[in-house]
């Protein structure tokens, strides 16, 4: 039911390695358990696969040598969720996304921050506190953030100004634009250009989205996610829709490359850090949160990374490189038109249908295609027999004729 975003493709991979490195911290852990570790309290740190500078944990170590840390990896909130659901593993500190935090808000699987025990969560941005996620502040510490917009080539262009959702629907660009293959992202920008919520369970707002990107579909070479970034740097197309982070990389690649957020708005998403209620060791969960809250901390984090922080002081120390970099520091203008992502319960269906809609015609189309091109080939195939037939019968009858 829940659609999540996949913003970094290094994360699938470094999940798996990930992984086989817990299953060896594990098996160390048990080594050294022997020897005297076992004294210490444990805390379960549940993240993103390559979300974290590595040496921030021993850091964390070092400083509050009474815990150790066990620290295992997801690649979705999906399947964060579920784990999280189906396991006995007392998570203390999670990492999921704004939409997820809804989800589990409402599903009173989240413990309250005891506020007083994070005195680091003053440094984080003011506008990424109080998100419609978690309005109150009472459940999420913002870790890392971003934005979703659009990707342009400056060379293919020319003096158009790219600042709206509506250029992906200009007819100039046709086999030039670039899609992102993923429902509530599309879905969302859609919205937001025809003036919706980009959370709205209106069905008629929605139906109105679906018809809209049917509209557009002639126009657009390729929906995907990862496979289309490469594409664009090549410099093949015109205007991709992109998230901040892969934006930042794509134009460090392609200096023709700019990024926008248009001027509709559209969304800004959140990863957050929270206690959920499988935690036995709280006070090491809000040592951990306020740990990784602190500046130094952030800095190592964002460098490692490269998303955006949302600690100011951290943001000082990075220096004018990031400070003045609006793909990863947007401006106030830009940030008082996003919106974030929630959860949707039972209305995501209306999303599937408008977006299953909008594929299936997709797919419709394509089969057309191959079914004419079906046609052609036997028609072919049924030419070349004619005429094979044809001069071997003149041959038989020339052969007659000569034996006469």
């Amino acid at each position: 039911m829940i659609y999540y975003n996949n913003r970094s493709g290094k994360r699938s991979i470094a999940a798996r390695i990930a992984c086989l490195a817990f299953v060896m911290v594990i098996a160390l852990g048990m080594l050294t358990g022997l020897t005297g570790c076992s004294s210490k309290e444990k805390l379960y740190v549940f993240n993103w696969g390559d979300y974290i500078d590595p040496e921030v944990v021993t850091l964390f170590e070092k400083e509050y040598p009474q815990y150790k840390v066990v620290y295992d990896t997801f690649d979705t909130n999906e399947t964060m969720y579920q784990k999280l659901v189906s396991t006995n593993i007392p998570y203390d500190v999670i990492i999921p996304s704004d939409y997820m935090v809804s989800r589990l808000i409402k599903e009173n699987r989240l413990n309250k921050l005891d506020k007083s025990k994070l005195p680091n969560y003053s440094k984080i941005m003011d506008n990424l506190k109080g998100t419609e996620f978690d309005p109150t502040e009472e459940y999420s510490v913002p870790y890392m953030w971003g934005t979703l917009g659009i990707v342009y080539n400056k060379k293919l262009i020319g003096s158009d100004v790219i600042d709206s959702w509506t250029c992906l629907w200009d007819k100039k660009y046709e086999g030039k634009i670039l899609m992102l293959d993923s429902v509530r992202d599309t879905m969302g920008l859609t919205l937001a250009m025809l003036g919706y919520s980009m959370n709205t369970t209106d069905a008629s707002e929605v139906e109105a989205a679906g018809k809209k990107l049917a509209e557009q579909k002639p126009l657009v070479a390729q929906y995907g996610v990862d496979d289309i970034k490469q594409p664009m740097i090549n410099g093949n197309y015109a205007l991709c829709v992109e998230y901040s982070g892969d934006a930042l990389w794509m134009m460090g690649q392609n200096e023709d490359l700019e990024y926008v957020i248009p001027k509709e708005g559209s969304n800004i998403w959140i990863d957050t850090m929270v206690i959920p209620t499988t935690s036995k060791n709280t006070e090491g969960a809000h040592l951990f949160i306020d740990f990784m809250c602190r500046t130094d901390i952030a800095v190592k984090n964002a460098e490692y990374i490269e998303y955006s922080t949302p600690q100011t002081e951290a943001l000082e120390e990075l220096g004018e490189e990031y400070i003045g970099n609006h793909v990863f520091n947007p401006t106030a203008e830009e940030l008082s038109k996003v919106e974030s992502f929630v959860d949707l319960g039972d209305s995501v269906s209306l999303y599937n249908k408008a977006w299953e809609e909008l594929r299936l015609s997709s797919g419709e189309d394509n089969q057309k295609e191959k079914n004419l091109l079906w046609i052609y080939i036997v028609i072919a195939v049924v030419v070349v027999a004619l005429v094979v037939f044809l001069v071997i019968r003149k041959k038989k009858k020339d052969k007659i004729k000569y034996e006469e």
